[in-house]
């Protein structure tokens, strides 16, 4: 059969489309996922954990992850494994379950580049209609009835590692701000985070299980989709293999929601992309767009701390309730540039450059990230065949800005982690003298920069005459009719903060504009 609407992914973004498309009578969505279907009764323990570890890391679980999927953080190092979530949920069921909006600057800043409607005033709505903020959802600037549940650890909850964090940051001057996502906070935070009963609440237990018994809505997963199928320069509907057969799904408007590196995949090979780089593959171009161009990620840096036996925390503990948004003031960056987190145990791809051999539990970490962050890498293809992996060059720490920030960061996280209740806990594994010239600290970083797991960016959107812009300010690809990206890929540049919260608002705020329309299955 033919559907009105065609979702590619069903993660942060995919997830919420299929939700709120399907929730219209009349009108057929199909959400194909690559990874397992499984609905909310049968998720994994290891996905409901606080910690995300075991799902990150364990064999046990590969099913749920892009394992051969790796990029290179910056020039200066080689290729590693770069997370992504595979099946419902996508990489909101394997994440960090942070749920921390972008600054108000950030979407203000979106307008000011040509995004016209996304501005903070016009996506606030959005964010509030996703939440249930178990805190402050009396506030004006908070929800208290969407999908999303927002928790936050009382103090009396938290690690070791948050709680010596936290009293460091604020004995060096910075305030407290009790909740990171109202208007204008700054300072050190409870992290909010999208999680109930102390489990976590993925997109499939938010948006998808609840929808399920729609006969509007049907889901496919292990279903892997190679590329769009045109009628002329028109989207018709997608190639997809399933159970190991190829067939065609076809409906009268594609959206890809795959994510910041599979969405830009598959619109390659669909031919829409660099022009070069697609004849290089022997791929014919139907667009020639700037696809894959743009990519973000927070470069970051983690100091481990080798923990006394008293601050060791037991299996499974939650890693991380509490941070840091602060302003450098440095490189014409804008309000809380930078950003520290509190880690309570060692693992997944953080501090990859120690080395643990008394076991994860005897480290925790501090870290340090760019949170505005002016580098720009590239997604591409390595070649035709839809199951191999793109490849992935995040080109971190190429801005001076991003270097100049990041250096002051290192030095500032040194100075942390002398203060007395970081010693308390344990001796920090530095690394670095606390002298160190910039030369020296900017090769550090450049040698031992991780990601955070936010890619962005690789299908900006923008205004028609904007050159590096894929689609419209409604993910709309420019130049195609049918074909919509709604996800992370989309997003101008990454925000100053983990990127999930803000990849659901957007699908909420893009969905709450197309529910007027009725796309038809013939056009």
């Amino acid at each position: 059969m033919d559907y009105d609407y065609v979702i590619v992914g069903a993660g942060s973004a995919g997830a919420v489309m299929a939700a709120r498309l399907s929730a219209k009578a009349g009108v057929n969505v199909a959400l194909i996922e690559a990874g397992p279907d499984y609905r909310s009764d049968q998720t994994p323990r290891a996905i409901r954990s606080p910690n995300p570890h075991q799902i990150i890391t364990s064999p046990d679980y590969a099913d749920y992850r892009w394992d051969a999927l790796t990029s290179r953080r910056t020039a200066a190092q080689t290729p590693r494994t770069y997370w992504r979530g595979r099946g419902l949920g996508g990489s909101s069921a394997i994440n960090g379950q942070i749920a921390i909006r972008g600054t108000v600057e950030d979407f203000d800043d979106w307008a000011a580049a040509g995004c016209a409607g996304w501005s903070f005033d016009d996506v606030l709505p959005a964010f509030n209609r996703l939440e249930t903020d178990l805190r402050y959802g009396g506030e004006a600037y908070h929800g208290d009835g969407g999908p999303i549940p927002i928790y936050r650890a009382p103090v009396s909850l938290w690690g070791a590692v948050d709680q010596a964090f936290a009293e460091a940051a604020l004995d060096e001057g910075h305030p407290w701000a009790p909740d990171h996502n109202a208007p204008g906070s700054t300072g050190v935070s409870p992290y909010a985070i999208n999680s109930r009963d102390g489990g976590r609440v993925s997109v499939n237990d938010g948006y998808i299980d609840p929808a399920r018994s729609r006969n509007t809505l049907a889901v496919f997963g292990g279903s892997h989709v190679d590329r769009v199928l045109f009628d002329g320069d028109r989207a018709v509907g997608v190639r997809v293999c399933q159970g190991g057969v190829w067939r065609d799904v076809r409906g009268g408007t594609v959206i890809l929601s795959a994510g910041a590196v599979h969405s830009p995949a598959i619109l390659m090979r669909s031919g829409v992309g660099p022009a070069d780089h697609l004849r290089e593959l022997g791929i014919a171009v139907t667009r020639d767009l700037p696809v894959g161009d743009g990519f973000q990620d927070h470069p970051a840096i983690f100091l481990p701390i080798r923990l006394a036996p008293h601050a060791r925390p037991p299996g499974g503990f939650r890693h991380t309730n509490a941070c840091l948004r602060y302003s450098s003031g440095l490189a014409g960056a804008g309000p809380n540039d930078m950003m520290m987190v509190a880690m309570n145990r060692f693992g997944d791809s953080l501090g990859h450059h120690v080395t643990a051999p008394d076991g994860e539990d005897v480290f925790g970490l501090i870290g340090l990230w760019v949170n505005q962050c002016l580098s720009r890498g590239s997604v591409r293809l390595a070649s035709a065949d839809p199951f191999d992996q793109p490849v992935i060059e995040e080109n971190m720490l190429s801005d001076p800005s991003d270097r100049e920030r990041m250096r002051d960061g290192v030095r500032r996280l040194l100075s942390l982690a002398r203060r007395g209740a970081v010693r308390a806990i344990g001796e920090p594994v530095i690394g670095l003298a606390a002298d160190a010239d910039d030369a020296t600290i900017d090769g550090f970083a450049l040698a031992n920069a991780g990601d955070t797991q936010h890619a962005t960016s690789t299908c900006r959107m923008g205004a028609p005459d904007d050159s590096a812009a894929v689609a419209d300010t409604e993910g709309r690809v420019f130049g195609l009719e049918g074909l919509r990206v709604i996800d992370a890929s989309l997003m101008p540049s990454v925000p100053r903060a983990n990127t999930h919260l803000t990849t659901v608002m957007m699908a909420e705020h893009i969905a709450a504009r197309m529910l007027g329309e009725r796309p038809s299955a013939q056009g």
